[in-house]
């Protein structure tokens, strides 16, 4: 039996509220409270000791053997590219943020975008090898959504060429590779996001993640503007620091952090199940051994199945109050900024095709079950009355 109408269609909605797509999971209590407390009585808003036993803490917790807090991740990659003195082209995927393509564009470097697997969305190892030039300075790999990039094959195509692997590690903070080791703990140096949209969150920062010991002590040189301390910059550096009140927050969160992904991870598979009942929807493969951050639970419609598509769906849950996102439509090789620029790439199908037929939908760890089930619902029933919002609105 078809359910009721969509809202799109002037049926009533199943949903009372606004549901955002994302809100940090925070929690404030006396000791929280005490240690804002403290910073602010101090005086001393950067470089104190909540950040140092950040980085500490981090290091600690992903096994890796340094961690450097920075001010975001988009500042976190502009550096690591600046302190491992690379010149020529970078590959990297075009299906990724924006920041990913402009840390190499400040640096000075040539963006090649090299195509994705369609059922990971990480870059297609295959497809890196065919872009690799004798002007390739480095592989600028990312995990998409929070799942882990095939990074063993990815660093084996490095190794081979002998150029460096850098992972744009953003969505990742707590995922894990299908070995069992952090996500943070491969490549030359990994750099993540702490924005209020990632699962770990420090309101706005970053961390970038090092085994190099040398580069490590370049990179908190480079986030002082590349001054050493006496005033005479050795590099071109900028400020890149990361404020006290942010590591506080930090270091508030961290221990929390593995019971936020837990639920994570029920929800996203919620989602799973929820939708397996509904033709045209797909969702991305993630290694079975792995474990994604689901920073983002991130559909795939397909039109001759679903019934309508993905851009037509957004409105329809826009309707119902579900807030969406379409990550990463345009992706990087179709912006303005980069067809402007001398970035090169070639055939990109996948990308192409992942750009128009992805749509993120809501999680946060504080969602409820029944929240989820809603949402299920909701798309179920826009699938199932595909032909007449499609006729209704001459969409498809």
């Amino acid at each position: 039996m078809r359910s009721s109408k969509p809202v799109i269609l002037g049926g009533s909605p199943l949903l009372a509220d606004e549901v955002p797509l994302t809100r940090p999971t925070l929690t404030v209590d006396e000791q929280m409270s005490a240690a804002l407390g403290e910073i602010l009585n101090s005086g001393s808003l950067t470089k104190g000791r909540h950040l140092a036993a950040l980085e500490h803490r981090v290091s600690e917790f992903l096994g890796v053997g340094h961690a450097v807090a920075v001010s975001s991740c988009t500042s976190g990659l502009i550096l690591a590219l600046r302190c491992l003195g690379l010149r020529g082209e970078v590959v990297l995927p075009s299906f990724t943020f924006m920041a990913t393509g402009h840390a190499a564009m400040w640096n000075g470097l040539t963006p090649v975008f090299a195509d994705i697997d369609p059922e990971t969305f990480g870059l297609d190892p295959e497809r890196v090898d065919d872009e690799i030039t004798d002007r390739t300075t480095a592989l600028l790999a990312a995990h998409t959504f929070g799942a882990p990039c095939d990074v063993e094959a990815l660093a084996k195509i490095a190794a081979t060429r002998g150029i460096p692997l850098v992972l744009d590690a953003a969505p990742g903070f707590g995922g894990s590779y299908p070995d069992g080791s952090m996500i943070g703990t491969k490549g030359a140096v990994e750099v993540f996001s702490l924005s209020p949209t990632k699962p770990f969150t420090t309101g706005e920062g970053g961390l970038i993640t090092t085994d190099d010991a040398d580069l490590a002590r370049e990179l908190r040189i480079g986030r002082e503007y590349g001054n050493k301390g006496d005033y005479d910059s050795a590099f071109i550096g900028m400020n890149a620091r990361m404020p006290e009140l942010s590591a506080a927050l930090g270091l508030h969160s961290l221990p929390r952090l593995p019971e936020i992904l837990d639920r994570r991870r029920r929800l996203a598979d919620r989602y799973r199940t929820g939708l397996s009942d509904v033709d045209g929807i797909g969702f991305q493969h993630v290694h079975p051994a792995a474990r994604s951050t689901y920073k983002d639970v991130c559909l795939t419609v397909h039109v001759p199945k679903f019934g309508v598509g993905r851009d037509t769906l957004v409105e329809a849950l826009r309707a119902e109050k579900v807030a969406t996102r379409t990550y990463y439509d345009p992706p990087l090789h179709l912006q303005t900024a980069y067809q402007a620029s001398e970035a090169r790439h070639g055939s990109l199908p996948h990308t192409e095709e992942l750009a128009r037929t992805a749509v993120t939908v809501p999680l946060y760890a504080h969602m409820s079950d029944q929240l989820v089930d809603r949402i299920c619902d909701v798309i179920r029933r826009i699938h199932e009355h595909g032909e007449e919002i499609t006729a209704r609105k001459g969409l498809s």
